[in-house]
């Protein structure tokens, strides 16, 4: 089990994760035409040519499923219940294709679950930055996060 319990977080605990990810032409073609999203801004270089960022950006979407998927192995992988949600997602700047993604993600906010003893729910500020140190994505996610089993 590699996540975290619950009564083992505090506010302000923070996590670099280390794993980082390259993303790749195949990824964000694969994932948007995956997702039927037919926006030109993923699919056309020729169109994007034209445009502010003069190549194809990443779908963001994937880039918001990445971030977090980052985060998981470090935070919640065989001790969270469940995703409750994602609020205030923001892309500030655009990924490119072979940008690579490092992941950040601090603790902002714990409280008790009023209707399951056995967890709590748990607030993470996930980060996600380009190798230049860019900020590209952000979102808070909110998750139903097991304690300890009692021995």
């Amino acid at each position: 089990m590699a996540g975290v319990w619950f009564d083992e977080m505090h506010v302000g605990q923070t996590f670099e994760h280390p794993i980082r990810r390259t993303v790749s032409e195949t990824d964000n073609v694969l994932f948007t035409a995956m997702t039927h999203n037919p926006a030109l801004l993923h699919l056309d270089e020729e169109y994007m040519k034209g445009t502010e960022f003069g190549a194809r950006i990443v779908n963001s979407a994937f880039t918001l499923g990445l971030m977090v998927g980052i985060s998981v192995g470090d935070t919640t992988l065989g001790t969270a219940v469940a995703n409750l949600g994602w609020d205030e997602v923001r892309f500030p700047k655009p990924l490119f294709h072979g940008d690579t993604v490092n992941v950040v993600t601090e603790v902002i906010e714990l409280r008790e679950s009023r209707s399951r003893p056995e967890a709590g729910i748990v607030t993470f500020l996930h980060r996600a930055y380009n190798q230049h140190g860019d900020l590209v994505a952000s979102c808070k996610r909110s998750g139903l996060q097991r304690k300890r089993p009692q021995a």
